[in-house]
Protein backbone atom coordinates (compact mmCIF):
# COMPACT_ATOMS: atom_id res chain seq x y z
CA UNK A 1 0.00 0.00 0.00
CA UNK A 2 0.94 3.64 -0.86
CA UNK A 3 2.38 6.12 1.88
CA UNK A 4 2.57 8.93 0.54
CA UNK A 5 -0.04 11.61 0.01
CA UNK A 6 0.79 11.74 -3.42
CA UNK A 7 0.79 8.04 -4.05
CA UNK A 8 -2.60 7.80 -1.87
CA UNK A 9 -4.47 10.30 -4.28
CA UNK A 10 -2.75 8.55 -7.23
CA UNK A 11 -4.50 5.15 -5.99
CA UNK A 12 -7.97 6.56 -5.23
CA UNK A 13 -7.72 8.35 -9.09
CA UNK A 14 -6.78 5.06 -10.54
CA UNK A 15 -9.70 3.39 -9.24
CA UNK A 16 -12.12 6.11 -10.31
CA UNK A 17 -11.26 6.24 -13.73
CA UNK A 18 -11.22 2.38 -13.71
CA UNK A 19 -14.58 2.31 -12.61
CA UNK A 20 -15.63 4.66 -15.26
CA UNK A 21 -14.00 3.40 -17.85
CA UNK A 22 -14.98 -0.20 -17.52
CA UNK A 23 -18.82 1.28 -16.90
CA UNK A 24 -18.37 2.71 -20.72
CA UNK A 25 -17.09 0.17 -22.50
CA UNK A 26 -20.09 -2.05 -20.62
CA UNK A 27 -22.18 0.25 -22.24
CA UNK A 28 -20.47 -0.07 -25.87
CA UNK A 29 -20.53 -3.71 -25.54
CA UNK A 30 -24.48 -3.22 -24.67
CA UNK A 31 -25.01 -1.48 -27.44
CA UNK A 32 -23.56 -2.87 -29.88
CA UNK A 33 -25.10 -6.50 -28.77
CA UNK A 34 -28.56 -4.63 -28.59
CA UNK A 35 -27.86 -3.59 -32.36
CA UNK A 36 -26.72 -7.24 -33.45
CA UNK A 37 -29.69 -8.50 -32.31
CA UNK A 38 -32.07 -6.19 -34.31
CA UNK A 39 -30.04 -7.02 -37.38
CA UNK A 40 -30.36 -10.84 -36.53
CA UNK A 41 -33.89 -10.74 -35.74
CA UNK A 42 -34.90 -8.94 -39.20
CA UNK A 43 -35.13 -5.50 -38.00
CA UNK A 44 -33.86 -4.27 -40.55
CA UNK A 45 -35.53 -0.66 -40.11
CA UNK A 46 -34.81 -0.66 -36.46
CA UNK A 47 -31.81 -1.72 -36.77
CA UNK A 48 -30.49 1.31 -39.63
CA UNK A 49 -32.27 3.75 -36.90
CA UNK A 50 -29.83 2.72 -34.31
CA UNK A 51 -26.98 2.38 -36.31
CA UNK A 52 -25.71 6.01 -35.93
CA UNK A 53 -26.35 6.24 -32.01
CA UNK A 54 -23.34 2.88 -32.02
CA UNK A 55 -21.38 4.87 -34.14
CA UNK A 56 -21.55 7.87 -31.96
CA UNK A 57 -21.04 5.62 -28.89
CA UNK A 58 -18.12 3.77 -30.81
CA UNK A 59 -16.46 7.94 -31.49
CA UNK A 60 -17.07 8.55 -27.52
CA UNK A 61 -15.47 6.09 -26.27
CA UNK A 62 -12.94 6.57 -28.53
CA UNK A 63 -12.45 10.24 -27.61
CA UNK A 64 -12.70 9.11 -23.68
CA UNK A 65 -9.63 6.83 -24.46
CA UNK A 66 -11.36 3.86 -23.71
CA UNK A 67 -10.99 2.12 -27.21
CA UNK A 68 -7.63 2.99 -29.61
CA UNK A 69 -8.61 4.74 -32.59
CA UNK A 70 -8.13 2.20 -34.91
CA UNK A 71 -10.20 0.02 -32.94
CA UNK A 72 -13.22 2.25 -33.15
CA UNK A 73 -12.71 2.77 -37.40
CA UNK A 74 -12.91 -1.47 -37.04
CA UNK A 75 -16.00 -1.60 -35.16
CA UNK A 76 -17.24 1.13 -37.03
CA UNK A 77 -16.48 -0.81 -40.63
CA UNK A 78 -17.78 -4.02 -39.66
CA UNK A 79 -21.00 -2.98 -38.43
CA UNK A 80 -21.36 -0.74 -41.36
CA UNK A 81 -20.45 -4.08 -43.53
CA UNK A 82 -23.03 -6.44 -41.48
CA UNK A 83 -25.75 -3.53 -42.22
CA UNK A 84 -25.12 -3.24 -45.59
CA UNK A 85 -24.91 -6.76 -46.41
CA UNK A 86 -28.34 -7.48 -44.66
CA UNK A 87 -30.13 -4.70 -46.05
CA UNK A 88 -29.46 -6.28 -49.63
CA UNK A 89 -30.05 -9.76 -49.79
Amino acid sequence: MAHHKSALKRVRQTAKRTAHNRSMRADLRTNIKKFRLLQESGNLEQARDAYPNVQKNIDKAVTKGVLHKRTGARYKSRLALSLAKSTSS
